[in-house]
């Protein structure tokens, strides 16, 4: 169970305002120790959140493998693990799951509706996810209020309620794209390399694109579609 009480958090989040990413970072590892566990998609966000816990100790990290990532990812899990000398855990869809949806809709429903989009991101992102934060307090992850609508009232520390009313930390959520890029730049952290070729947020393989001059950040994700851009991981379907 959860060390604070919800009302404890919504003053924490108030007083953590002023903190900054690696103040924020210390408190929760430092508070929730073995039952926290950074929640990695290997986004550049995540790598800055990532190189700061590794200042201050061994910590959890996990990740999603959706079985339609780029190779540009594993290449950084494996960098990753030689560089922080941890072992990446590693979730995966319910195959069954994925069987029978492939098996009604087609490989690629996600092109069809959003509908179908949706389902596939909830048998491959968001049920895996689930089960990879049982048995924790917390989580920590890259979210920032910059990156899309959907998510500019993101708190620094918040109360999940959606994962059974665990700790959701999110350290950078006052950062904006170049302070990320600054402190990956500083630091030589590494990063996906698909950012080199015109990417801005990273997902499967067949649901990102490349972003244009001028377009939003996120554009490049699921780009036949208007609206929400979430897979429902962090935002809307949880």
């Amino acid at each position: 169970m959860p060390r604070f009480k919800e009302e404890e958090i919504v003053k924490l989040s108030q007083s953590m305002e002023s903190m900054d990413a690696e103040q924020i970072v210390g408190w929760a590892m430092e508070n929730f120790q073995g039952r926290l566990a950074i929640a990695s998609s290997f986004q550049v966000e995540d790598m800055v959140v990532l190189d700061i816990a590794s200042r201050y100790g061994k910590v959890r990290v996990f990740t999603i493998d959706t079985g339609r990532l780029p190779q540009e990812i594993y290449d950084l899990i494996d960098a990753v693990r030689e560089r922080y000398g941890i072992q990446v855990e590693v979730f995966f869809p319910k195959p069954e799951n994925v069987e029978k949806m492939v098996r009604e809709h087609g490989v690629n429903l996600f092109y069809k509706s959003v509908k179908l989009r949706q389902l596939c991101c909830w048998n491959r992102k968001v049920e895996p996810l689930k089960r990879a934060l049982e048995g924790l307090d917390a989580w920590i992850t890259g979210l920032r209020r910059e990156q899309w609508e959907t998510r500019s009232s993101v708190r620094k520390i918040e109360v999940d309620k959606v994962h059974g009313n665990i700790i959701k930390i999110n350290p950078l959520a006052d950062w904006t794209w170049e302070q990320v890029w600054r402190y990956v730049k500083e630091r030589g952290v590494p990063y996906c390399a698909l950012y080199e070729r015109g990417y801005m947020s990273i997902g499967c393989l067949p649901c990102t694109r490349p972003v244009k001059p001028g377009e939003h950040p996120r554009a490049g994700r699921w780009w036949w579609e208007q609206g929400n851009k979430e897979c429902g991981i962090h935002v809307g379907g949880e």
